[in-house]
């Protein structure tokens, strides 16, 4: 039809068969994608956390421009999100988060995101206007289905409560209706309080620690367990996946795939889409 309308110098046709081979190059890519989601847990949604690394409030800031970035990339595809819970800074961003982002293949999508991202610009934050480097940590685990049975025992649980540091109204300000799990076997912890029910908290914390007791069991079935823990706390040097770049040059470049943009305002405003099919393209070469 193409080669039809160039013949017959026919402008309409021209620009409707460019807007569909338009399109179909866009299915053709999405089909494309969503083979390389096939893996059990890929259809499943995703708890996304955060921690700042070491840097006080300039880390703290990045996690909170991280944070933001996913959310907005989950507004932009129509997909919905959550905050789970939060502990800001003493100053500015957060310590820590944790989101839930729900739609199809959204874990088949974020998967690859686990690991540290570091931040390279002038601080806002800095009188001297030097040159900052900060490094934050996103980890990314599925939300199982209930059906999956993962055994925990109560005595491997230490529960404890306390007060909602993050907004949500007087009455979650002034009773204990954070929780926050410890698997003591595992030493993994998990925490809510966007919820005003303890009861309602706890029952989300138990959903997020079968999700973590579920990923660690597969990664260790599979080989890939590389002690979670000991990896969290080297937020820093030589450990980033991706470097976002803002001076002396603006650079987004992911150090797993090499794959960069010129544009970080960009990625940072959730335009994340070709960064995640490049991370796809590299675990399915």
């Amino acid at each position: 039809m193409y080669k039809l309308a160039v013949d017959e110098n026919n402008e309409e046709i021209i620009h409707e068969t460019k807007k569909n081979i338009s399109i179909l190059v866009t299915k053709v890519k999405e089909n494309e994608i969503k083979c390389f989601l096939s893996n059990e847990n890929d259809t499943l949604d995703s708890y996304l956390e955060f921690h700042a690394g070491a840097g006080g409030t300039e880390s703290q800031d990045w996690a909170d421009m991280l944070r933001r970035m996913y959310m907005k990339w989950a507004t932009r595809r129509g997909y919905k999100f959550e905050i789970i819970s939060e502990h800001k800074g003493d100053e500015a961003g957060i310590k820590s988060s944790i989101i839930k982002i729900s739609g199809d293949y959204i874990h088949g999508l974020l998967k690859s995101e686990s690991g540290i991202h570091r931040l390279v610009r002038i601080s806002p934050f800095d009188s001297g206007s030097r040159r900052h480097t900060s490094f934050a940590s996103v980890w990314v685990y599925p939300v199982i289905s209930e059906n999956i049975d993962i055994e925990i025992l109560e005595k491997d649980l230490r529960v404890d409560t306390y007060r909602s540091s993050g907004a949500g109204g007087q009455h979650v300000n002034t009773t204990d209706s954070a929780v926050r799990i410890t698997h003591l076997p595992t030493k993994i912890v998990v925490q809510c309080q966007n919820e005003r029910s303890q009861h309602k908290n706890k029952e989300t914390c138990m959903n997020m620690l079968r999700a973590r007791l579920y990923d660690f069991e597969m990664k260790k079935k599979e080989k890939e367990n590389k002690d979670l823990e000991n990896s969290k706390s080297e937020i820093g040097w030589g450990h980033q996946i991706r470097s976002y770049v803002l001076h002396p040059y603006k650079m987004v470049k992911d150090n797993r795939t090499s794959y960069e943009s010129s544009n970080p305002e960009k990625i940072l405003d959730g335009d994340i889409d070709n960064f995640l099919e490049s991370s796809l393209y590299k675990l399915n070469a």
